[in-house]
C-alpha cells in the first residue's frame, strides 16, 4: 500500500511553528498512515518544539535577509543556497505528494525547490501585511491560504483562499464565565480586563500598565495579567491576579470582559474565535510593521480599538474605562468580532491541501 508524505516547512517563531504544528496534527486525525516530515531552521525554536510534538524535523542552516544593506546579507545568500540543495536533496529522498509552508527563513528555501521539483504546494500567511518568503513562493504556489481577508494586494486573487488563522484547540474549550471567574478567585460583579503580551511579555503594555493599574483597580475593575518572562511586578491586591506565563489562557479569555494584547496574527485568531473586545496596541518592532496591519483589519470592520504604541502610555487608562463600562459598545465590538472568526481555519486549511493533493481525490 501506498504511504503518503506531506513536508511541512515553518519556524522561527511560534506565529509560524504553531499553525505548521496544529495542521500536522488535523492531517494526521483524518489520514493516520500518512507520512510527515517537517523542515526547519537549525537553532531556531522549531528544533525543540516540533518533536515535543511527536514530529519528526530536520534543520537547514538558514538565516533570514536583513532589510537593510549589510555585509551578513551575503553569508545569508550563501546560506541560502546551500539550503536550497539541502532541501532538493531531502525532497529527492523523501518523495513528498505535497509540501505545505507557514512562513519563515527555512520554508523559502524548501518550498522554493519544492515548486522547482513540481511537487505541488501550498502556503499559508497569517499577517495582514504578507511575509518576503510567501511573497516570493506565490507565484509558484498552487494555493495560498490567508489569516485574514483582502489580502490580494500581495497574491494573486485566483490563489489566494481566506481560511483564518489555526487557533489552538484548548482555546476553543467552552467555558462558561462564572467558571472562569471562580477558577481566578474574582469577583462576579466586576468587569475584568485581561492584559496580555505574550509568553515575552510587552514592555510598552507592561510598563504602562504598572502606572494605571492602581487607578484601574479603584474603579473596580479587576484585572488577569500575562506579564511574560521578562516583567517582574509588585503589585499585590486581591483584585489582580499576576502571572508571568499562563497555561489556561481558554479562562482568561472566558473570565474577560475586555482584553488589551499586542495584534500578533495568532493572538487576533484567538481573540476572534471567543468572539472577546479587544485593544491592540501593534509591537513597533517587527517587520513591514506587519502587526499594525493585522489590526487594521479588525478595526476597518469596527471589531477592534487600536492604539499606537507611542500613544498606549497616555490614554490606555481612559480608553479602558470607557469602553470595559459601555456595555453597548463591547456588544457592538464583539458582534463584529464574530463576522470574521474562524474557528474551523486548521480544517479549513487542511480543506485546500486535500484539494491540491491528487492522491487523496
Amino acid at each position: 500500500m501506498y504511504q503518503h508524505r506531506i513536508i511541512i516547512s515553518g519556524g522561527g517563531t511560534g506565529g509560524h511553528i504553531f499553525p505548521a504544528v496544529a495542521i500536522a496534527k488535523e492531517l494526521r486525525l483524518r489520514y493516520p498512515e500518512c507520512e510527515l516530515l517537517f523542515i526547519g531552521a537549525n537553532g531556531r525554536m522549531e528544533m525543540e518544539k516540533v518533536p515535543l510534538e511527536g514530529f519528526r524535523i530536520i534543520g537547514l542552516d538558514v538565516a533570514g535577509l536583513r532589510r537593510s544593506f549589510s555585509p551578513a546579507n551575503i553569508k545569508v545568500a550563501f546560506q541560502f543556497v546551500k539550503s536550497y540543495f539541502k532541501a532538493r536533496k531531502i525532497i529527492k529522498e523523501f518523495k513528498p505528494d505535497i509540501a505545505v509552508g507557514t512562513g519563515g527563513y527555512a520554508s523559502l528555501a524548501v518550498l522554493y525547490a519544492a515548486g522547482k521539483m513540481n511537487i505541488p504546494m501550498v502556503i499559508w500567511e497569517g499577517n495582514g501585511f504578507a511575509g518576503l518568503a510567501n511573497k516570493i513562493l506565490a507565484k509558484n504556489a498552487t494555493t495560498i491560504c490567508t489569516g485574514l481577508p483582502n489580502m490580494e494586494a500581495f497574491f494573486p486573487a485566483s490563489k489566494t483562499v481566506f481560511t483564518g488563522n489555526p487557533v489552538r484547540a484548548e482555546i476553543l474549550q467552552h467555558t462558561s464565565k462564572s467558571q472562569a471567574i471562580q477558577f481566578f478567585k474574582l469577583d462576579e460583579s466586576k468587569p475584568v480586563l485581561f492584559i496580555t503580551g505574550g509568553s515575552l511579555g510587552a514592555r510598552t503594555i507592561n510598563n504602562t500598565l504598572e502606572k494605571i493599574a492602581p487607578e484601574l483597580l479603584k474603579k473596580g475593575i479587576q484585572i488577569i495579567w500575562q506579564t511574560g518572562k521578562n516583567h517582574q511586578s509588585q503589585l499585590q491586591d486581591d483584585g489582580i491576579k499576576i502571572f508571568p506565563f499562563l497555561k489556561e489562557m481558554h479562562l482568561a479569555y472566558a473570565a474577560a470582559d475586555l482584553i488589551v494584547s499586542r495584534a500578533g496574527a495568532l493572538s487576533i485568531a484567538e481573540i476572534a474565535a471567543v468572539g472577546k473586545p479587544a485593544i491592540l496596541i501593534p509591537s513597533p518592532n517587527v517587520t513591514d510593521d506587519h502587526q499594525t496591519q493585522n489590526a487594521l483589519k479588525l478595526t476597518d470592520n469596527k471589531a477592534a480599538v487600536l492604539l499606537t504604541d507611542k500613544e498606549a502610555p497616555e490614554i490606555l487608562e481612559d480608553t479602558i474605562v470607557e469602553l470595559i463600562f459601555n456595555p453597548d459598545a463591547l456588544q457592538s465590538l464583539e458582534k463584529n468580532l464574530k463576522v470574521l472568526a474562524k474557528p474551523d481555519a486548521t480544517k479549513a486549511i487542511v480543506n485546500e491541501i486535500e484539494k491540491v493533493w491528487k492522491p487523496l481525490k
